[in-house]
């Protein structure tokens, strides 16, 4: 009896964070260095990088996104970048990423990626103790052990789900439906979901973001000043990086 009536509230409580983790993180979720490289080598794009059938739904999207960044993420990342310095900026991310262990280790274990779990386990273990509960990622800068990005919508790849269309929608991060997907599942494997009240967890998702943001802002000007087609070089950019990561 209990456990029926805790599953419907933990659905509930995931849900709304993850909308909430959307709204917030999905219109700085793009890397800048990705945008830059895709606009540098839109030539060498080929189809596969360019199935994008609900073009007239993404693209409306993708302005949507644009101006909620420009107007709201933007100017408050600008004032987070003049308060705080690089390097607690830089300290945040660490420590909220270290918390992202349970989504790169069960996904190294489904795709049989061993080596790559045994880094995660080691790095989560040096920068949560050394690295004072992830603040500084000495596991990385001190001992050269990398981390293993792997997440839901690779492992699907890898057992062949195909990636689906690609898919922008308000509020919501690039992907392709398959991602979607993944996105969900990643969402659930964090751990902050489950010993937190939601309204600290999404605390740390706002401060995730805007902090990314505010790390990124002058990669971001350089990619609006110099990408003509910016829809094209962000839908290309993650397309071929999903599928490079699928391959590896």
């Amino acid at each position: 009896m209990t456990n029926k009536r805790w599953l419907p509230r933990l659905a509930a409580r995931l849900a709304l964070l993850l909308a909430a983790a959307a709204l917030i993180l999905g219109v700085v979720r793009a890397s800048a260095e990705e945008i830059l490289s895709a606009a540098a080598e839109a030539t060498a794009a080929g189809e596969d990088f360019e199935y994008d059938p609900w073009e007239p739904l993404n693209t409306a999207s993708f302005s949507f996104n644009r101006q909620l960044d420009r107007y709201v993420v933007k100017p408050v990342a600008t004032v987070w970048d003049i308060v705080l310095p690089d390097p607690v900026q830089r300290s945040v991310r660490n420590a909220i990423d270290n918390l992202a262990v349970v989504r790169r280790l069960v996904n190294n274990l489904l795709q049989l990626k061993l080596e790559g779990a045994g880094r995660e386990v080691a790095r989560f273990v040096i920068n949560s103790t050394v690295g004072l509960a992830g603040l500084f990622d000495v596991a990385k800068d001190g001992l050269g052990i990398k981390p293993s990005d792997e997440d839901t919508g690779q492992t699907l790849g890898v057992y062949g789900l195909g990636p689906g269309p690609y898919l922008i929608l308000p509020f919501l991060p690039p992907m392709t439906v398959r991602d979607g997907i993944g996105y969900a599942a990643d969402g659930a494997m964090n751990p902050l979901n489950y010993f937190i009240p939601v309204g600290a967890t999404l605390g740390i998702y706002t401060t995730n973001a805007i902090n990314e943001r505010s790390l990124n802002l002058d990669k971001f000007e350089q990619v609006e000043e110099t990408t003509i087609d910016l829809y094209g070089a962000v839908r290309n950019a993650y397309l071929q990086r999903r599928a490079a990561a699928i391959k590896e």
